[in-house]
């Protein structure tokens, strides 16, 4: 019996990136492939207005949004829409500008099948410009430093159908997809692949978007960055103590002479981090507190989000 298989695609006025995305799909997957293939949109609620007809051809649906949310609570919303409505045994999350390449597909349905675990399209060779690249070096440092945790991926990924269905009651996925499946404890693995090239228009990406995605995957682990900096902060701390302790003991006990500037330079470090100290006490604690308040479930609440439900013909 052939496979059910969803393409989950969020979208923000890309709308002719993405009809070159399902022409393109349609060109490079086997035809068996793409029988086995449906197309759920996932539309952000955006400003410029595409009807449903331009996709006609297409086996495709597209959730319209009340409200603009962002690309990661667009997959949040749309799978948990899947998995409580829908039927099928696979679903793949991928980008609607084009440089998650259709290529690919095929070999993460493969990988998926074999392992029936989460698989992530891990970027092999990334196609941006140095500067794009240093950045994501130091995020990806940033990240492992603070969190523990290693990330390589982004949204372009499969999940078969058991493994959806409790992903969609991690709360964290409503702030990072993928850090989301991190924290989820949910078994995944990765495939290196090739980062294409957008297939029309503008990055909607800024600076500003770029390190906000960033934080929202550091502050799905907010509860470990807290301890961690704490810790760091206590180890700082010790090593002040520690220098402010061998300048006092070299001033009364011996004639060594030491800089004027000194005493007072290490007396103002324990002093800043010892306030570095008290203020991740007391985000640990504001962590603490959060989490025994009611997250927003994606599984419970999709509905409230969809405005309708339109679909082509076929």
């Amino acid at each position: 019996m052939p496979n059910s298989i969803k393409i989950l695609i969020p979208s923000y006025n890309d709308w002719d990136a993405l009809a070159l995305l399902l022409q393109r799909i349609k060109e490079k997957v086997e035809p068996h492939f793409f029988d086995q293939l449906s197309f759920v949109i996932v539309d952000d609620c955006s400003s410029i207005p595409c009807e449903v007809n331009k996709f006609a051809g297409y086996q495709l649906e597209i959730i319209r949004l009340w409200r603009n949310v962002g690309h990661q609570k667009a997959i949040a919303l749309g799978l948990a829409f899947l998995t409580k409505e829908r039927n099928f045994d696979y679903v793949i999350v991928m980008d609607s500008d084009g440089e998650d390449r259709p290529d690919d597909l095929e070999a993460l349905f493969e990988a998926c099948s074999k392992s029936q675990t989460i698989v992530f399209a891990k970027r092999a060779k990334r196609s941006e410009g140095i500067v794009f690249r240093m950045g994501y070096i130091v995020y990806k440092l940033l990240f492992g430093l603070l969190t523990g945790k290693v990330i390589e991926f982004g949204n372009f990924s499969i999940l078969p159908f058991k493994q959806a269905q409790k992903l969609v009651y991690v709360s964290e996925i409503w702030n990072h997809f993928p850090g989301g499946i991190i924290r989820s404890k949910l078994p995944y693995t990765s495939i290196p692949i090739i980062r294409g090239n957008r297939l029309a228009g503008q990055s909607k990406m800024n600076l500003v978007s770029l390190i906000l995605h960033g934080l929202s995957a550091v502050s799905v682990h907010l509860d470990t960055v807290a301890v961690r900096i704490l810790l760091g902060s206590l180890v700082l701390t010790s090593l002040s103590v520690i220098v402010a302790i061998v300048v006092s003991i070299i001033r009364l006990t011996t004639n060594w002479a030491s800089p004027g500037w000194a005493t007072t330079l290490v007396s103002t470090a324990i002093i800043v981090i010892l306030q570095a100290f008290l203020s991740s006490l007391f985000l640990i604690f504001t962590v603490l507190n959060y989490r025994t308040q009611k997250h927003f479930i994606p599984a419970t609440e999709y509905q409230e989000f969809i405005e309708k439900i339109e679909s082509t013909d076929i």
